[in-house]
């Protein structure tokens, strides 16, 4: 059953390709809890309401994720050491907070970066 009562320090939030009892046991004993979408064939005893904020979640990261590969190129970040590294990175995801900022102010989506700067 399903307890939401318990006490957990952290939320993991993960693909299928997570599914594990084993690897669930272990982030469990440090107070981290995994929660994956199942597959077809389980069953599912979380809230429905629960199991829709996940998702919906997953979806936001998974959007994210996408537009700092796409737009801002974050998987290529040439540096020859740490600080560099770290202070480009750094300048990218500050770019795009920026953009959601701006989009906020303008009373736009968020993450509707199209016909932002014209």
């Amino acid at each position: 059953m399903w307890d939401l009562t318990h006490s957990i320090r952290g939320l993991l939030i993960g693909d299928k390709g997570y599914i594990s009892q084993p690897l669930k046991e272990q982030l469990a004993i440090q107070e981290i809890d995994l929660q994956t979408p199942l597959r077809s064939n389980m069953q599912d005893s979380r809230p429905k309401g629960f199991v829709k904020q996940l998702i919906s979640t997953r979806r936001l990261v998974e959007t994210v994720i996408g537009q700092l590969t796409q737009r801002f190129n974050i998987q290529k970040v040439w540096a020859r050491d740490l600080w560099h590294l770290t202070n480009r990175i750094t300048r990218k995801l500050l770019s795009h907070s920026m953009a959601i900022l701006l989009n906020r102010f303008l009373g736009r989506n968020n993450l509707q970066f199209d016909g932002l700067i014209k």
